[in-house]
Formats: C-alpha cells, structure tokens, sequence
C-alpha cells in the first residue's frame, strides 16, 4: 500500500521541561488512493462523495473528497510524534475542515505550542493544514498531555 512518507521519521521526546512556547513542526503528507481506501474500511464510511468518482463530480468536485476526519488524522502525527512526541496523549482536539482535500493533495501540516500548562503537564498547539498551493484546507486547537518518563 502506497502512504505518506515523513521526512525524519523520528518521534521526539519532549517532556513538560524541555519543550517551549512557540517551538513549532511542520511535516508533509501525500494523499494516496489506498489511503482514502483504507479509511473506508476502518470507518464503515461508504458515502459516495469519497468512493466515486462519479458521484463526487456530478456534485461539482473534480474527484472523490477525501474524509475529513482522515485529513483531521494528520493532528494526531503532529502530537505524537512530534509536539510533544513519545511522551503525549492527545485530550481535546477542536478543528475546522475549510476546503476539500482530493487525492493526490499534497499537504503540510503545521502546529505552534501556544501554552504550556505545567501544572496540569499539558500543552495546547495552534496547528493547520495547507495543500500545495497554499490553501488552508483545516485548522485546530489541540491540548495534548504530556507524561514523564
């Protein structure tokens, strides 16, 4: 099965201590037909605007829309494997899907810590989603926790 590949695959570790105000990550993704696919199956999501084509066009899209809560995905690689990485569990995850993404988008993904909460070792990351020509395809607001070693 053809998948994205992440430059640097490699998880960080930030701990509440170690990671800062503003440190941000960006990585990019491809969107492949098998990725589409298997979402479809791990989510029983059968609404012809993502498996046909046709269907997709007759609404006025050039191919099928790719699910949003597959692009939406793509926050949960920034919290765990990046900001903060190895030592996080996502909590909240508020997001806006703003324009369709298709197969064969190619898209960045980007996120800023905007609070560190050391109290509650928490972290909240202002992040986004743009395709290749710049669009913002989806936005979000995440807290993640972050749990010592």
């Amino acid at each position: 099965m053809e998948r994205y590949a992440i430059e640097n695959h490699t998880i960080e570790n930030y701990t509440i201590e170690t990671i800062a105000l503003d440190q941000s990550h960006d990585f990019q993704v491809k969107i492949y037909p098998a990725m589409v696919d298997a979402f479809t199956e791990l989510s029983g999501d059968i609404n012809p605007l993502h498996t046909s084509k046709t269907f997709a066009m007759e609404k006025g899209f050039h191919d099928r829309v790719v699910y949003g809560m597959l692009t939406a995905s793509f926050y949960s690689t920034l919290i765990g494997v990046f900001l903060p990485g190895r030592n996080a569990l996502l909590q909240e995850l508020d997001t806006t899907f703003r324009k369709p993404v298709f197969i064969g988008d190619e898209l960045t993904v980007h996120g800023r810590v905007i609070d560190i909460n050391t109290r509650l070792s928490r972290i909240e990351v202002q992040a986004s989603i743009t395709n290749q020509i710049g669009q913002k395809v989806s936005k979000a607001r995440i807290k993640a926790g972050i749990y010592a070693e």
